[in-house]
């Protein structure tokens, strides 16, 4: 068992991240799960929990932490009545199948290669905001079908995998179409919502009876780590949905890259040190 002093270091720095991911929820529509999985890792870690079922835990866990703070960030964008709900209808079946297809994948995935998975899509998208921000575009229309239904699971799969809610892939993919980034921000949320509910469950049920896990764990879900970040995350993510529609953009994509670099070199370090 560590300190008592080290036990309470960690719960505020799960607390720090509650409300980080919370207000991450809000400003890029996403779940905050790129800031949760890794500190997550962390903590677990120090906890002792076994190599090979800590990266299951951190993605499963941060999984269910989206389903309110996406429910949240939803509800505030929606208010404003920036949400494309003809998109977010037509990936009602497309994104959880994809977020099903995670958790499926993920039970057979050792820790590494998660940590790998999301390192390397980490790198991907922090180039993309580097780089190319907004101003590439495909096309100015979405396309149709069958590419919105395969692109709705892709987002679901990649999402699920990572244990995060979406926004970066969905903000990428309905901007390079000629979608204003604010749009993309608010329906983000939704789709948040739409991967984290199944990817939850499928969580739960991929690590049933895993060994090795802390106690107060349902398959890859932690609920110690739950109920500390839970409140936090809740209260801010409407006070992100406020400051989307009120910072420069860009200043906040260049800031979640470099965090995002941070979180590939950390991961890459963990790989070639293990």
């Amino acid at each position: 068992m560590p300190p008592l002093a080290d036990i309470l270091l960690f719960a505020v720095m799960l607390a720090a991240a509650g409300a980080v991911a919370g207000l991450l929820a809000g400003v890029f529509g996403i779940g905050g799960g790129a800031v949760l999985v890794p500190v997550f890792y962390q903590v677990f870690g120090y906890a002792g929990i076994p190599e090979d079922v800590i990266m299951h835990l951190a993605v499963g866990t941060s999984t269910a932490l989206i389903v309110p703070t996406s429910i949240r960030s939803f509800q505030a964008h929606q208010k404003r009545g920036a949400v494309d709900m003809n998109l977010l209808k037509g990936w009602m079946i497309a994104v959880p199948l994809g977020a099903l297809l995670a958790t499926v994948v993920a039970a057979y995935v050792s820790s590494a290669g998660l940590r790998l998975f999301f390192a390397v899509m980490g790198l991907v998208l922090a180039a993309r905001m580097l780089l190319l921000s907004n101003r590439m575009h495909l096309g100015t229309e979405l396309p149709g079908q069958p590419w919105r239904f395969l692109t709705g699971s892709a987002i679901g799969l990649f999402s699920g995998l990572m244990g995060v809610g979406g926004g970066v892939f969905n903000n990428t993919f309905m901007t390079l179409f000629g979608r204003p980034i604010h749009q993309a921000v608010a329906t983000s949320s939704g789709v948040g919502v739409l991967i984290s509910i199944p990817a939850f469950l499928g969580f739960i049920y991929a690590g049933w009876g895993e060994a090795g896990l802390p106690p107060f764990s349902t398959g890859y879900v932690n609920w110690i780590a739950f109920a500390v970040i839970f409140p936090i995350a809740m209260v801010v993510a409407p006070y992100g949905a406020q400051l989307a529609h009120r910072l420069n953009k860009r200043q906040l994509e260049l800031g979640f890259a470099v965090f995002l670099l941070f979180v590939s070199a950390r991961f890459f370090w963990s790989l070639l040190a293990s």
